[in-house]
């Protein structure tokens, strides 16, 4: 019998064309009346509009510095805002970058420390320290434009431009209080947006059910995830039906959820290496590295496979056969997808990759890979598969 706990932390999600009507009582239940608004410039307009008007005047004021990749500089914006209006509540309009800057500006301004004495840092011996952040945080209320799996996480990745680092801050009670799915917002993003991020939804939760851990109520979700995804990534309405990308939504944040209990592995890890280095949106990254991480893995991932390919509706299979099954059934559905299948059609240079491995070996999902990745030469040999 296998021990294992399964906690779910609490999550209002409203989904439909009324779902932004919840936002003011949201925000009156939270006792909240000076929230902050986080989004790109790109979110001025009708996008806003309808969010202002929903939060029905309890709004101090509007960040709109939000960049790809959440920079340490606009993070560090978002917080010096959220202290001069003396928000109560924040409200991140977008997709993962602006969900991701709005916790970790929470974050800062909340801690009143320079990040690097918040973040996830690597020991001498390869042990990774998480430190505890104990500052109460404003709660966290997620308007979003992509299914990205950002939305239900705790953890906030920042770049650092200067020094191509990624730094990792995690705090349980930056997880978002509400989540509300409205049509006019999960369609206002483009479609090559929702496709790279349920790409990213698909690779993750691949990599939670091949991974070292995890628990029955986890796999659930997350071959549920697997199905959405497949399906809605095939599906010719993506584009403009307001549904099918409802239900990439959904799987996002059943993926997010799952894979709180099961980490993940070396497709998400190389992912955030390369992704904010070279400009290339994670999804994409996910797909090319998929196919090869689930090689260099081979059996060591099997009892995880078999679920994955079960979720695929895959022939039975083991061994080998199993491997080459999975890996083949994404890389078609990643080809017929028109997704680029090398990382130098996205413009990594080879010389770019032995800093890429480096810099993965620090990444905090690397526990998860069910194949123990020893030193960076290992993550070397997927990423010049990849190549």
């Amino acid at each position: 019998m296998q021990s294992y706990q399964h906690v779910t932390p609490p999550l209002r999600l409203y989904s439909g064309p009324d779902s932004l009507g919840h936002l003011g009582r949201e925000l009156e239940r939270l006792k909240a009346s000076r929230a902050l608004v986080v989004c790109g410039p790109w979110a001025e307009g009708p996008l806003l509009d309808a969010v202002m008007g929903a939060a029905a005047g309890r709004v101090a004021g509007v960040f709109t510095g939000v960049l790809a990749h959440s920079p340490l500089a606009s993070v560090q914006d978002a917080a010096r805002e959220i202290t001069r209006l003396e928000a109560d509540a924040v409200i991140a309009l977008g997709g993962g970058s602006s969900i991701v800057t709005a916790r970790a500006g929470t974050i800062l301004a909340a801690e009143g420390k320079d990040i690097r004495a918040l973040c996830t840092t690597r020991e001498a011996d390869g042990r990774l320290n998480s430190p505890k952040l104990l500052a109460p945080k404003l709660p966290q209320l997620i308007v979003p434009t992509t299914p990205t799996t950002a939305m239900v996480k705790a953890g906030s990745a920042v770049f650092v431009p200067e020094t191509a680092e990624r730094l990792a801050l995690y705090d349980p009670k930056t997880r978002a209080q509400s989540v509300f799915v409205h049509p006019d917002l999960i369609l206002s993003a483009p479609r090559e947006l929702a496709v790279s991020a349920t790409l990213n939804t698909l690779a993750l939760a691949i990599e939670g059910l091949v991974s070292r851990v995890g628990d029955p109520l986890a796999d659930a979700l997350l071959m549920h995830v697997v199905r959405l995804s497949m399906k809605g990534l095939a599906d010719p309405a993506l584009g403009t039906d307001a549904g099918a990308r409802a239900d990439l939504v959904v799987a996002a944040v059943m993926c997010g959820q799952g894979t709180d209990h099961t980490a993940a592995g070396i497709t998400t890890v190389l992912g955030h290496a390369i992704g904010a280095r070279h400009g290339v949106e994670n999804g994409v990254l996910n797909a090319i590295v998929l196919p090869h991480a689930l090689r260099y893995n081979g059996t060591s991932a099997e009892a995880g496979l078999q679920k994955v390919a079960a979720a695929m509706g895959l022939a039975p299979a083991s061994g080998d056969a199993l491997v080459a099954s999975v890996a083949g059934c994404v890389s078609r559905l990643f080809e017929a997808l028109g997704v680029p299948q090398r990382l130098r059609d996205v413009g990594v240079p080879r010389e770019g990759l032995a800093p890429v491995a480096a810099a993965g070996m620090g990444d905090w999902f690397l526990r998860g890979n069910p194949r123990r990745v020893q030193d960076a030469s290992e993550l070397l040999q997927v990423l010049e598969a990849s190549w």
